[in-house]
């Protein structure tokens, strides 16, 4: 009977983050004040390293990317969330849906192949100074580039062509402030065995291989710094990684709690707090890590303010 009832293209309704109404005036400030910081420290970012030509580097192009990465994600969500705190009823399109579904993945997917690359451009620039421009030339950055753009379109595209072409019956509330993968797979009232395989084979093996990237990386790094003479000068070597390796912990380390946790441990609401994090805290706190920690940001910064003044 359920079967009989299918609608293969439903509207959505989004929960939110809090269903208290007293909580949500409090709520829009506190998301609304997180999500401009996320643009004017994302885009600034961007456009440091777009103006000054002593950041036209591999670390920093990656880096400009990275932050593109941060607010797309966070945009693909934000102003939704946002205009759902003011609002009653918060009901999202199928198509809206859809397209909030395949950002999300993508640009998640990104990051993760992004923060991969970065380590391997740490180790190259380390361990081999002289060969680091013909290593890291701009051919092979934009190599690098394009291929991390494919894949994670095309994992974006497979999971989400796959989620919205199940079965919908009963309730179409999402208990999620966004269309989000565990939250929209229980609405279906199709078999999501196949779905869930696919997320842990395809995610997984991103996963699994941009991880085991990072750690292979940061191995031959710290193999290569030890064998530097001077300890300012090993000093100086890690201080350049310890950003990055921050940016990859909360990042890899939320997306293995959120996504790879045994199913009897998932509760909604838990969820709502891990996705709010990675979603909208971790694209505010990426660029104060770089910026705060690297000496360069900080001296392009002063040579931007200089010749504004100027």
């Amino acid at each position: 009977m359920e079967m009989e009832n299918c609608s293969l293209l439903p509207d959505f309704f989004l929960l939110g983050i809090s269903s208290n109404p007293d909580m949500k005036g409090v709520l829009f400030l506190v998301f609304l004040i997180v999500y401009i910081i996320i643009l004017l420290s994302n885009v600034g970012m961007i456009i440091l390293i777009r103006m000054d030509s002593q950041l036209h580097t591999p670390m920093y192009f990656f880096l400009s990317h990275l932050a593109f990465s941060d607010l797309s994600y966070s945009t693909a969500v934000g102003p939704k969330m946002l205009l759902d705190l003011l609002a009653e009823n918060n009901p999202i399109s199928f198509v809206a849906c859809f397209l909030q579904f395949l950002l999300v993945c993508i640009f998640i997917d990104i990051e993760c192949m992004l923060l991969a690359v970065m380590a391997f451009d740490r180790y190259k620039a380390i361990s081999n100074p002289l060969m680091y421009a013909v290593d890291m030339s701009s051919r092979v950055c934009y190599q690098f580039l394009t291929g991390i753009y494919l894949l994670g379109t095309i994992d974006g595209l497979i999971h989400t062509s796959l989620t919205f072409s199940l079965c919908f019956c009963g309730s179409t509330y999402i208990n999620q402030f966004f269309c989000d993968f565990p939250a929209v797979l229980l609405l279906s009232c199709s078999d999501t065995q196949v779905n869930e395989l696919v997320l842990f084979t395809l995610f997984g093996f991103i996963e699994l291989s941009t991880i085991s990237g990072v750690l292979i990386s940061y191995c031959y790094i710290i193999s290569s710094v030890l064998k530097i003479s001077s300890a300012g000068g090993r000093s100086k070597a890690f201080s350049t990684c310890a950003s990055h390796l921050t940016a990859v912990g909360i990042f890899q380390g939320t997306m293995i709690f959120m996504y790879f946790r045994p199913s009897s441990a998932y509760s909604l609401d838990q969820d709502k707090m891990t996705s709010v994090f990675y979603l909208l805290i971790i694209p505010t706190i990426n660029p104060l890590i770089y910026s705060l920690r690297n000496k360069d940001v900080k001296e392009a910064l002063v040579r931007l303010r200089n010749k504004m003044w100027f």
